[in-house]
């Protein structure tokens, strides 16, 4: 995982710390459950961190809940630094130019 922060990783560490309290587990048996050290499961959920996919999909597994759940309305336009706004759309769009 890439430290970093960002409104997108904010949101899905808010979703991720949601449903562990919804459950009335800790961190700790969260981070467990989840196959992660239980530094890098909170840096998850402070929004500190960007996990990969199989993070993404051993944290909702662990959680019991679909990864879309997690996910969903997250969008490129909450990633910083991006150098542009195209996309395959646009892409398309202008070679039939």
């Amino acid at each position: 995982m890439i430290a970093t922060t960002s409104d997108a990783s904010v949101l899905f560490g808010s979703r991720v710390r949601a449903r562990r309290v919804e459950l009335g587990i800790s961190q700790e048996d969260a981070a467990v459950l989840a196959e992660m050290h239980v530094s890098n499961y909170g840096k998850v959920e402070r929004g500190m961190a960007n996990p990969s996919l199989h993070t993404i999909l051993r944290i909702a597994t662990a959680l019991n809940v679909d990864p879309a759940t997690l996910v969903t309305g997250l969008d490129a336009d909450m990633v910083p630094d991006r150098g542009h706004q195209l996309t395959a759309a646009d892409l398309i769009k202008a070679r039939k130019r």
